[in-house]
């Protein structure tokens, strides 16, 4: 039995499932990359925070990029003093500052002001102390995905950053450009920016983090960056950070949902799933059309597949198959292990995905989300 026999023989949807085996495979390449650079890995936990896919990774990564105070929390406990911390956000709370600075290695402010509240309020000790820089390079042709869009929260212009404007505690720089990107061009391009319009700060530094956003696991190529990051380390004596979050498991993860009813509306014909875009919100939020396993571009019926909320625009898309879609079928969204069960919420009260690990063949379930679970939600 193949992987989407399997899946499909799950025993409860709407399930979500994390294949070891590919997000495994992913981490062995840039496990790769890293050993070629010289450069240190870091998972963006804010793709997917699961505990049991945090504890795999520890024999790869060097630590967890974190964006809030829960985040660092997480990433100290599974940790537990084995690798690095790095933070940057816009929101730091002040009464979270002493907190995030004991449990993080790294923080990145992400404007000047924020370096100064940093600088009021701790002593920083251990932690090293960077920041965001916002290059002015814009690659995404959606502007919701673009860090680099005008009126940016993100990051410190670095339009006439001056080596004099720099807080004298600050160790390193972060940059972050791109969402998803499927080559390293823009990589390249944005630290020859950096390079020349940060010349005067590079010596003084200890470290650079490139950010996340490219899906590593799918560009062939990668010595073009291998040797940047090479030439960084050499000429600055700066250690370069990297922090995918997409690129590790972002193909390892699948939705699975039943189809619990099927009706004509307007002479197109409607299968309603168990699951809903509030279990996958990106397709909402960005209305994307989700890549489905069994999708036959020329197949010969077109459905269109709908989630069960109340929510009229709770559409998943239309596709096509070769024989027409049934109660009780199956049908399994693929490459959605990232940035969908941190999102998922539980409108008109549909309980959250199981969740199942397949390793070797086998599905072990690892969550099941509960009326209690959502009883707690919402009483004192």
């Amino acid at each position: 039995m193949n992987n989407f026999e399997l899946m499909t023989q799950v025993p409860t949807t709407p399930a979500f499932i994390l294949d070891q085996q590919q997000f495994q495979l992913n981490l062995q390449r840039l496990s790769v990359f890293k050993q070629q650079s010289g450069c240190k890995l870091l998972y963006s936990i804010k793709a997917l925070p699961l505990m049991k896919l945090l504890d795999a990774t520890l024999d790869i990564v060097d630590g967890f990029s974190v964006s809030s105070l829960f985040e660092a929390r997480l990433a100290n406990e599974v940790l537990a003093g084995r690798g690095s911390i790095h933070l940057t956000t816009p929101g730091i709370r002040e009464d979270q500052i002493a907190e995030l600075a004991n449990l993080c290695s790294h923080i990145s402010g992400n404007s000047l002001s924020q370096c100064q509240l940093f600088a009021e309020n701790i002593m920083l000790g251990e932690c090293s102390f960077g920041l965001r820089i916002n290059p002015h390079l814009s690659f995404a042709s959606d502007l919701r995905f673009d860090p680099c869009r005008p009126y940016s929260k993100l990051g410190v212009d670095i339009q006439g950053l001056q080596a004099s404007d720099m807080p004298i505690n600050i160790e390193g720089l972060h940059v972050h450009t791109v969402f998803s990107a499927l080559d390293v061009e823009p990589l390249l391009k944005t630290v020859e920016v950096l390079l020349t319009q940060a010349e005067a700060i590079l010596p003084r530094l200890k470290w650079l983090n490139l950010g996340g956003g490219y899906l590593f696991d799918r560009i062939t190529d990668l010595t073009p960056v291998v040797e940047l990051v090479k030439r960084i380390q050499s000429r600055y004596d700066l250690q370069v950070f990297i922090e995918p979050g997409k690129a590790v498991v972002g193909s390892a993860g699948y939705l699975v949902s039943s189809v619990v009813d099927c009706f004509i509306s307007d002479d197109k014909a409607l299968a309603v799933l168990d699951t809903s875009v509030n279990h996958y919100s990106e397709v909402f939020e960005y209305q994307r059309e989700p890549a489905l396993m069994g999708h036959l571009e020329r197949g010969v019926f077109p459905v269109m597949l709908v989630g069960s909320s109340c929510l009229a625009g709770d559409i998943f898309g239309e596709y096509r198959f070769n024989q027409p879609l049934q109660r009780k079928d199956r049908v399994v969204f693929n490459d959605v292990g990232a940035y969908t069960l941190i999102k998922a919420n539980r409108f008109n009260g549909y309980p959250l995905p199981d969740i199942y690990w397949l390793n070797a063949g086998e599905l072990t379930l690892v969550k099941r989300d509960s009326y209690l679970d959502y009883r707690r939600q919402w009483t004192e």
